[in-house]
């Protein structure tokens, strides 16, 4: 049978799962009558023999997912989000689902205007992606049957993650055996919290104590997830007489290249008077010059399992929250190479 419904998946465009739903009458989780009628019709014209119980779509229980994202400005637009949306988009369209929404808070008419999209639109499932304010977190939690969140803190509900401090520290650590004593950090707070309290920050800050190296304040910025900041800041810092670091670690591309613009205006050359590695490898990090070592964080893998985690809880299939941890790696290109390594690769 599972060769059959494999077959059927595949020509019909959709999942195992949903294509054994669909064969079973599963009114648990909505699949459109499109997706439906089709995947009879291919059933059937493959010879598959099951008992098609008639129909009652009018009594099926419908399944709306919302999304809520932390950042408030450009969603889609911002190179890190827009590839876990991607994710979360194609894992529902697979399971014959829509996202009936993405939205941001910034102030408290949002939080209202959230509460008013969850009642309008029935919301069953909720992917959060990081986090989010507390008032409103809180309310989705009483008030939405299922919830997922994407690199959250949260023990009590599902999350999709990867070891953000884990990989920083890996990203210094890289540095550091570069030869790389002098190490910068370009950063922001996770919400309202400390700045020093970040995850990458500190990974970087073990990573730098384990080897016995000096943190310089005036190199440890908070840029606030801010490009333009990261850009100002960085070209402020360099202006300054005294203590230059020979790398700088960022904790997001985009921060990465912002600094790398201020230091080549600076008249430094990258990687031979400064390194400079990033975190996410957005898809534009490979093409900077030189093109960016940074690590690699699965965005569109991170999406689609939020989105199987939260199918899964809305069918009852676990009790207990689930944390989901996603390797990353450490991608090296040229912003970091050492000097003696571009020797040997120029023989």
């Amino acid at each position: 049978m599972m060769a059959k419904l494999k077959d059927i998946a595949e020509q019909v465009g959709v999942s195992i799962s949903t294509v054994s739903r669909v064969m079973k009458n599963d009114s648990t989780r909505s699949v459109s009558e499109e997706t439906r009628k089709r995947i009879w019709e291919v059933a059937e014209k493959l010879g598959y023999k099951a008992s098609r119980v008639e129909k009652k779509s009018d009594a099926k229980l419908m399944v709306h997912i919302g999304c809520v994202v932390a950042i408030p400005q450009n969603k889609y637009n911002n190179p890190y989000f827009s590839v876990i949306l991607e994710g979360i988009e194609k894992a529902l369209t697979e399971a014959g689902l829509r996202l009936e929404f993405v939205y941001s808070i910034e102030n408290q008419q949002d939080i209202q205007q959230l509460q008013a999209l969850v009642k309008e639109h029935r919301i069953d499932g909720m992917i959060i992606v990081e986090r989010i304010d507390a008032d409103a977190y809180q309310w989705i939690k009483q008030n939405v049957k299922a919830v997922v969140g994407v690199d959250l803190a949260d023990r009590t509900i599902p999350v999709v993650c990867y070891d953000r401090e884990a990989a920083a520290k890996e990203a210094v650590l890289h540095l550091i055996s570069q030869g790389h004593k002098q190490i910068g950090y370009l950063g922001g707070p996770e919400l309202n919290d400390p700045f020093r309290q970040e995850k990458r920050f500190l990974g970087y800050e073990s990573a730098m104590r384990e080897a016995g190296l000096e943190l310089n304040d005036n190199w440890i910025i908070d840029v606030k997830w801010d490009v333009s900041l990261s850009y100002e800041l960085t070209k402020q810092a360099f202006e300054k007489k005294g203590y230059t670091p020979t790398a700088l670690f960022a904790a997001s591309d985009m921060m990465a290249i912002a600094a790398m613009r201020a230091a080549t205006e600076r008249g430094l050359r990258i990687p031979e008077d400064i390194a400079i590695v990033g975190v996410d490898n957005i898809e534009i990090s490979e093409f900077t010059s030189p093109p960016l070592t940074t690590i690699h964080v699965p965005k569109i893998e991170m999406g689609m399992y939020a989105v199987k985690l939260l199918l899964d809880y809305l069918e009852g299939q676990y009790s207990l929250p689930v944390r989901m941890t996603i390797p990353y790696r450490m991608i090296c290109r040229r912003s970091s190479e050492s000097q003696h390594s571009a020797a040997v690769n120029t023989k």
